[in-house]
């Protein structure tokens, strides 16, 4: 009888054969790139029109434009009435949205398949034809302020979360939050929007992605009828930012606040992204924060901390390398009932080194390996998923072709590969450490802590 793991390895193999996504990529002479990715499981298809623009492409002083023009954009324009966009989508049995990350903005819909035409005209419509007027802009404004107040004010974690970003990021802009400064916020004007709007919306500046039951042949024709007309813009600036300095010292801060319910400490550490081209270290550290502190109980951190020596009943590490510039790799741990953050942080110091010191281990390894490969296979099930897949690396400067590679690149990682990286990004003299907790004296919140996870985007 086949044993259980290679029978497993078996059935991933022919799942990828069967479910290897068939993908067209070609660009209007207009500039805009067009990705079709065909699969006709249903008779479905997502829109996703990815702008490379987001809140670290903003202008110094207005914090929050990126995000406050993502919610302008569904006011209308010369043939869509104010707030009507939605309402034709879902009248035509759809559903949309859109959302703002640091490093772009993107806006979609998921339709009936024979509903891509309408959705094109109306996303190409809005592109360069949108109109505000300044009761459109202030009702909004005050939308986002209050969506700043239920996120952000709101909640400990969230203000703590920005207060570390911006300990991590001394110059670049990746230190200021997506949805803005509160301040700067209040201050945005419907110039403003048009502004920058005018400046990076346009089609020389976007991707379309296209999943699911389509021809490329007719997505090519829908965009050519659709998109085609719409002229590129002769202005737009290069995508240039203030980089960050060399961090000298290890830099450590603590949030309190009375409504936290669950105190934790998170560490960061700056960490190479995704390059076009060259994807060998980001896969390397994809693995090291499985091996870390992976989902479940089956890691480094999880055996150390939680079981051995009973200092965390959570653990875990992140890093998502999928952006334009150097990200963050990251510890999170939620100390047991009678231990503090110090013992916490003292804990989490000390499994890192006996890690770097020991090195991987090769079972583990191999578990890690074989639950990436599965991971990337079920992903293609997703359709949406997939459109986000290529939309989110094409935004950040990728092709397609580092899209398709990137699993493959996964399983030519080695267990050398990962401390190689490991000692590359986790040194200490480069980390930002975090404590959240109640002020003393003061009993824990019975409201519930969200743990980070590392991931940044803001949705409508």
């Amino acid at each position: 009888m086949m044993p259980i793991r290679l029978a497993l390895l078996a059935l991933i193999a022919m799942a990828g054969a069967a479910r290897a996504e068939k993908v067209t990529d070609f660009t209007l002479p207009n500039g805009m790139e067009v990705v079709v990715v065909e699969d006709h499981r249903a008779p479905v298809v997502v829109q996703m029109v990815w702008y490379k623009v987001g809140a670290a492409d903003e202008p110094a002083g207005k914090s929050g434009i990126a995000h406050f023009l993502e919610h302008l954009m569904f006011k209308g324009t010369d043939t869509v009435g104010s707030g009507e966009f939605s309402k034709i989508v879902e009248e035509n049995g759809g559903s949309d949205n859109a959302f703002t990350s640091w490093d772009y903005t993107s806006y979609f819909q998921r339709v009936a398949a024979d509903r891509l035409d309408l959705m094109m005209k109306l996303e190409a419509d809005r592109m360069t034809g949108l109109k505000l007027s300044e009761d459109d802009v202030a009702t909004e404004r005050n939308v986002i302020l209050e969506e700043r107040n239920q996120r952000t004010e709101n909640d400990p974690g969230a203000l703590f979360s920005e207060q570390r970003n911006a300990a991590q990021y001394l110059n670049h802009p990746y230190g200021i939050p997506i949805i803005g400064w509160r301040h700067e916020m209040e201050g945005l004007s419907r110039a403003d929007a048009l502004a920058y709007y005018r400046t990076y919306y346009a089609p020389n500046n976007a991707v379309l992605v296209v999943a699911g039951d389509v021809e490329p042949d007719a997505v090519r024709a829908m965009a050519e009828a659709h998109y085609g007309p719409l002229a590129p813009s002769e202005t737009l600036p290069p995508r240039l930012r203030p980089q960050e300095p060399p961090q000298l010292a290890a830099r450590h801060l603590t949030f309190e606040d009375p409504r936290v319910a669950q105190p934790y400490v998170i560490r960061t550490y700056l960490a190479p992204e995704r390059a076009p081209g060259d994807q060998k270290q980001a896969a390397a550290l994809t693995y090291l924060a499985e091996i870390l502190g992976g989902s479940g109980t089956n890691s480094v951190l999880s055996d150390k901390l939680q079981f051995d020596s009973r200092t965390a009943i959570y653990s875990s590490a992140f890093y998502d390398g999928l952006s334009l510039d150097k990200t963050t790799f990251g510890f999170v741990v939620v100390p047991a009932e009678g231990v503090s953050l110090g013992e916490a942080e003292a804990g989490l110091d000390k499994a890192l080194t006996e890690f770097l010191d020991q090195g991987v281990d090769p079972a583990l390894f191999e578990s890690i390996k074989t639950q990436l490969r599965a991971s990337e296979i079920y992903a293609r099930d997703n359709i949406q998923g997939l459109a986000r897949r290529y939309g989110a690396a094409l935004a950040v400067g990728m092709s397609v072709e580092d899209v398709q590679s990137w699993p493959e690149i996964l399983q030519e990682v080695t267990p050398e590969d990962v401390m190689a990286a490991a000692h590359a990004v986790l040194d200490p003299r480069a980390s930002v450490t975090g404590w959240l907790e109640t002020p003393p004296g003061v009993a824990p919140s019975d409201a519930p802590t969200a743990i980070p996870t590392g991931s940044q985007e803001v949705t409508q």
